[in-house]
């Protein structure tokens, strides 16, 4: 293990650390498939000897995680993945009492943020742990020499490593894991072009983790996150939802339970077939825009509330994102049409005054809002989502030299065993097979 000195940490205020170490221990009563895997992780030392860099959302359930990776054996290094997500009491409770390097400060500007990447890039990780790919994207791009896609200070200190320096990050990599849909896209995109380097884990496609935390854990934490913004109800307002995969889905059904009436915008018509069988009404953003009082996009992809519907919006519009990057609102594009810059009337709220005289505000800057203004997803979603995370690692170190540069499904074993140690937390028990009842599923020759 790593000791957290003044020299390895980056964080707000090592005084806040006694509420952190409250917010920790409370985020764990929650996370007892965790816990279970970090007690058998302690007896085992299954990352015993490898440096583990995480650049993931630095909350209590992320420092749980740490805890879990840390009592493997792993020594770790965490920094934030989300300069608006971090928790800045519990990233000084790792600091303090887990002594786990942290560098993460909530609201920092991004030439901290990619300081922060850059810290976990020196810890020469034998193993990284992403939520959105910017620490493996980053990595390549200085083996690979492409400093005009890094932020230009990483780009800077990179352009004064001799290309042996260079090349020396990737060669200790064994693999890694990536938390969330954005990263896996990126990713994949990453295998196609033949640039990716090592194995990573797609923990995000687990089915015990984008059924609960993309659903139930996003669904809550954006609605958390867009009232503690703005304190305006939802009951009898159109919530427009741009965006129906698993997130998209989780969020309709609370805004619903909310009284709004939802609106959903798609471009997959499978996706938008479903949402109308749902209830929901469905259209394109274009017609949504001219009658939504709440937008929140959750698709992943860039300027899916651009201009054009910036200019159809109602005086008042509230727009939020709960993808992961903010480039799902074309912030720039509603800066073109504004008047001066905008008003922070809460914390939080952004009010652009457009030409015509119209108020629309931005939560977040367009960044997750369910990070941003409110705690991230409920501890018991994260709690299966941070199992795979710990489990996934632990299936790396074991498999990594037989594995190829490629983007892997989490183990349908591991799938399995997280759901089976939740139900038995839970205190739910179900059915197991007979005999003949296998036997009959097995077989072609029962009929009618």
């Amino acid at each position: 293990m790593k000791e957290a000195t003044a020299n390895n940490y980056d964080i707000k205020d090592l005084n806040q650390a006694e509420g952190g170490h409250r917010r920790i221990d409370w985020a764990e009563l929650e996370m007892p498939v965790l816990r279970q895997i970090r007690e058998r992780f302690k007896k085992e030392k299954p990352l015993q000897g490898l440096r583990v860099s995480a650049c993931l959302h630095v909350t209590a359930e992320t420092a749980n995680l740490m805890r879990t990776l840390q009592e493997g054996g792993a020594d770790v290094v965490l920094t934030a993945s989300n300069p608006l997500s971090t928790q800045d009491d519990v990233a000084a409770a790792l600091v303090n009492r887990y002594e786990i390097p942290t560098f993460a400060i909530k609201g920092e500007d991004n030439v901290t943020y990619y300081k922060h990447i850059r810290a976990a890039l020196e810890h020469k990780p034998h193993m990284t742990m992403d939520d959105g790919a910017d620490l493996v994207s980053s990595l390549f791009f200085i083996e690979m020499g492409r400093y005009e896609k890094l932020e230009p200070s990483l780009a800077s200190w990179a352009k004064g490593l001799s290309d042996e320096e260079r090349k020396e990050f990737l060669a200790g990599v064994i693999g890694g894991t990536e938390e969330t849909t954005t990263g896996v896209i990126r990713l994949k995109a990453m295998e196609a072009d033949k640039v990716l380097k090592f194995p990573v884990i797609a923990v995000n496609d687990a089915q015990t983790k984008h059924f609960f935390d993309n659903r139930y854990g996003t669904g809550q934490s954006t609605i958390d996150g867009i009232i503690r913004a703005t304190n305006v109800l939802l009951a009898g307002k159109n919530f427009v939802v741009a965006g129906y995969g698993w997130c998209g889905r989780g969020l309709a059904s609370r805004a619903r339970g909310m009284g709004a009436q939802v609106i959903v915008t798609e471009v997959d018509p499978l996706k938008a077939l479903e949402a109308v069988m749902d209830g929901y009404q469905v259209m394109s953003m274009a017609e949504a825009a001219k009658i939504g009082d709440f937008f929140c996009t959750v698709t992943g992809d860039i300027n899916v509330i651009d201009g054009p519907h910036f200019e159809a919006m109602k005086n008042g519009a509230i727009v939020a994102n709960s993808g992961h990057f903010n480039v799902e609102i074309n912030i720039p594009a509603l800066k073109k049409m504004s008047v001066g810059e905008p008003t922070l009337v809460r914390p939080f709220v952004d009010q652009y005054t457009t030409k015509d005289g119209r108020k629309i505000n931005i939560l977040g800057e367009g960044r997750l809002i369910n990070l941003a203004s409110a705690e991230g997803h409920p501890a018991s979603v994260m709690d299966m989502s941070f199992a795979n995370q710990a489990l996934s690692a632990e299936y790396m170190a074991k498999n990594a030299d037989k594995l190829e540069k490629k983007v892997y499904s989490v183990p349908n074993e591991i799938d399995a065993e997280i759901a089976r140690l939740k139900l038995e937390a839970m205190g739910v028990r179900i059915d197991t097979l007979t005999g003949e009842q296998q036997h009959y599923l097995s077989s072609w020759e029962e009929g009618t």
